[in-house]
């Protein structure tokens, strides 16, 4: 069985938006990515029932009127959603903001490459790992039939 990993990526710059989004495109028979511009958003698309959560929430830090880490206190903070795993996704590579990000439990800290071609390798990375920790009980399943 074959399932495809869903990531909402949460990032309020349209250009990094864009970029990620081509990024992920290159995996789309294995990735399906929904977006949000900004916190607010992103949290009530998280609490909307009507859709599945997603597999892997991605994150960015520097975000207006509610920041990548008020998002994820809020993440953290509710009952229904603080086992999603999140990753923050970020320029910054800041000593401060990275101890931040994992005091309030992120999963992971990526920092964003800085060239397209590294970055499309960060997403494969990214893809290869979510899927394998994701989908390992499928896999397991299968090979014990």
């Amino acid at each position: 069985m074959s399932h495809r990993l869903c990531l909402l990526l949460i990032d309020d710059n349209p250009a990094d938006l864009l970029l990620a989004q081509e990024a992920f495109a290159e995996h789309a028979d294995q990735v399906s990515v929904s977006t949000c511009r900004d916190g607010e958003s992103a949290l009530a698309y998280l609490r909307d029932r009507t859709h599945s959560l997603p597999d892997v929430v991605i994150l960015d830090i520097n975000m207006p009127q509610m920041n990548g880490f008020e998002v994820l206190r809020a993440i953290r903070a509710d009952p229904e959603l603080r086992h999603l795993p999140v990753v923050m996704l970020t320029t910054s590579d800041s000593k401060k903001d990275i101890d931040q990000a994992y005091d309030l439990f992120a999963s992971s800290y990526m920092v964003k490459r800085g060239n397209f071609a590294a970055f499309v390798e960060q997403v494969d990375q990214f893809v290869q790992f979510w899927r394998e920790c994701r989908f390992k009980q499928d896999r397991e399943s299968l090979s014990t039939r």
